[in-house]
């Protein structure tokens, strides 16, 4: 008998059709975050009502912000500018969300409040003294359980004093909290990072009116003064969701799918370079922007793919899509080698060990490292039972297995899919895929 929360998925014969994916995750977070912020009534358009998503529109209500939803992907926020956050009478809950707990961290750390926020148990056990420790450096007072290490954290609002701070890793987590405590100081606030990671939060500090400055791998906000303009935002569809479909595209064969209104933006769209160093027949077409970021329809026809080397600069790029991309390693000619990923070790799961241990249930031989893995190519995928760990990326990986595997995939808490791509199961069915 089947287990609650399973769903399975079976080998396809193609993959045929054009299709949208659900908005951008982190857009989403931001054009709530910087709505609520600013004055006036901004408008979000193609919003991703994925849990992650929803956790932050309820943390701002909760922090005295009137959200409303049209349906679930038209959002109305009636900001209320940076002094019109109110001290939230209960505990913020972020839910499975990194993002809402390290960007509200930078936010609140200058209030002039007491704040509290926890999550689930898996975010109980993420690291959160990589902001916490910049933003100490800026005066701020934020304490938790191990040291300040883990949530729940509680958060005494404080005066702010401008950093420039030297990341030792490239993290658009790190560096959005940082620049949202800075709003509050005096001063310029500037972050260098030892590669450039994804860039929605200056972009859409931009959009909204804020005053900025890029020159490499630095960011300048100048502080203190800034009032923020609410704006009407299209959110582009989500490249990280998109992956899932490229990567299906690309091993079926006899497949073509173009998917539609994709944010191309460079510091996400490593892996489109990516599989096109694996082979994969990737096209952009119809390449606009929405606000200051890059849009366009990608047309994906199956090839046959080739083991590569992903590793450096790439990496920030594609952080979040190695999961699918060991799969697609996995059918390649040839090795695949990921390194300088030891970010994934931190992430909803160690994706690291999980995708390892996941992978070897349907037959697929990988050798984690430290810092990333390696995996051979030609390998067959048996079918089986996996865990997605309640990780939406590997939940979606293993979903996309199943289209070339020998047997059906079953996948054990599946409805993490949810926090990212709730219509998952129905965009893949629409294209040919069959589940149950």
């Amino acid at each position: 008998m089947k287990k609650p929360n399973t769903f399975s998925f079976f080998p396809a014969k193609k993959l045929q059709g054009e299709t949208e994916v659900p908005g951008d995750k982190s857009i989403s977070h931001r054009a709530i975050i910087f709505g609520s912020i600013a004055e006036g009534t901004t408008k979000i358009e193609n919003f991703l009502p994925g849990l992650d998503c929803l956790s932050t529109i309820d943390c701002f209500r909760r922090l005295g912000v009137n959200i409303t939803a049209k349906s679930n992907t038209s959002i109305i926020v009636n900001g209320v500018g940076l002094q019109g956050l109110n001290e939230p009478t209960d505990i913020l809950d972020v839910g499975n969300s990194g993002t809402t707990i390290r960007l509200l961290s930078g936010l609140l750390s200058g209030t002039n409040f007491y704040s509290v926020m926890t999550g689930d148990a898996s975010i109980r056990k993420r690291p959160m003294d990589r902001v916490k420790k910049p933003l100490e450096q800026m005066g701020a007072r934020i304490h938790g359980r191990d040291n300040g290490r883990l949530a729940p954290l509680s958060i005494i609002g404080t005066k702010l004093t401008p950093i420039h701070y030297q990341s030792p890793v490239a993290s658009a987590q790190i560096k959005s909290s940082i620049l949202l405590a800075g709003i509050w100081a005096e001063g310029h606030i500037k972050v260098t990072e030892p590669t450039k990671s994804r860039d929605h939060t200056e972009l859409m500090y931009k959009t909204f009116g804020g005053d900025i400055e890029v020159e490499g791998n630095t960011v300048t906000i100048a502080g203190g003064s800034t009032r923020l303009s609410a704006q009407e935002v299209q959110v582009p569809g989500d490249i990280s969701s998109a992956a899932f479909l490229m990567v299906a595209a690309s091993i079926v064969p006899n497949s073509e799918v173009l998917i539609k209104n994709v944010g191309v933006n460079p510091t996400r769209s490593g892996i489109i370079d990516a599989l096109q160093a694996m082979n994969a027949n990737i096209k952009l077409t119809n390449e606009r922007k929405y606000g200051e970021e890059p849009v366009a329809d990608i047309l994906v026809t199956s090839s046959h793919l080739k083991g590569t080397i992903i590793e450096g600069n790439l990496i920030p790029r594609l952080i979040d899509e190695v999961p699918i991309l060991l799969i697609a390693a996995a059918l390649a000619e040839g090795d695949t080698i990921v390194k300088d990923a030891k970010e994934l070790r931190v992430k909803e799961t160690d994706r690291i060990q999980v995708m390892h241990d996941e992978l070897l249930k349907v037959g697929i031989i990988s050798t984690p490292k430290e810092d990333g893995i390696e995996i051979a190519g030609n390998q067959m995928i048996s079918g089986g039972t996996i865990d997605s760990h309640h990780d939406h990326r590997i939940g979606m990986a293993f979903a996309v297995a199943a289209l070339t595997a020998k047997d059906k995939i079953e996948i054990e808490n599946y409805d993490a899919v949810k926090v990212s791509f709730p219509n998952f199961t129905e965009v893949m069915t629409a294209l040919g895929a069959k589940c149950e």
